[in-house]
């Protein structure tokens, strides 16, 4: 079989995948925050099957189309802002201190995507939420998205397919 042929498939048909995940996400209600995160796991299943180029393009694919076809705006740009973070894990681990600058780019692709969602595209509902959320609760919200965060970085670092005994 063809490997190249066989990768090709193989992130279309998880890209699909992907795809009617956010168009679903609009029925419930956490799947905003559940949504980008089964799709961060189905790209480090494309990266690690079928490499980092395949992954790239996959991720961009699914991006583009969960933009425009997905009713959860919100889930959709959580997606392009944090969606790649499994092709570039592998650089980050390298560096020293790895957790501030994971914790760095978490913070800041989540203040750029809650900035274009407020300010620029104008998600009304979104605004409404957080006016009513208070300072507090958006702290509390953030820092919860933080713990979330760390838990993926875990949960990206385990090997596929083995069963822990023992």
């Amino acid at each position: 079989m063809d490997r190249k042929a066989y990768s090709v498939a193989l992130g279309g048909m998880l890209a699909a995948v992907a795809v009617v995940l956010f168009c679903l996400a609009s029925l419930i209600p956490v799947a905003t925050y559940l949504c980008p995160m089964l799709a961060i796991g189905i790209l480090e299943l494309v990266r690690r099957v079928c490499g980092t180029r395949i992954g790239w393009a996959w991720y961009a694919a699914v991006a583009i189309l969960c933009t425009l076809f997905s009713a959860d705006r919100e889930a959709a740009i959580l997606f392009v802002f944090l969606g790649f973070y499994p092709l570039v894990k592998g650089r980050l681990d390298r560096l020293p201190a790895r957790w501030l600058w994971k914790l760095v780019l978490f913070n800041l692709d989540i203040a750029a995507a809650y900035f274009l969602m407020l300010r620029v595209f104008g998600l009304d509902q979104l605004a409404a939420e957080f006016a009513e959320l208070g300072w507090a609760l958006g702290i509390a919200a953030l820092l919860m998205g933080n713990l979330c965060f760390i838990l993926l970085d875990r949960l990206l670092s385990r090997p596929f397919g083995r069963a822990r005994h023992g």
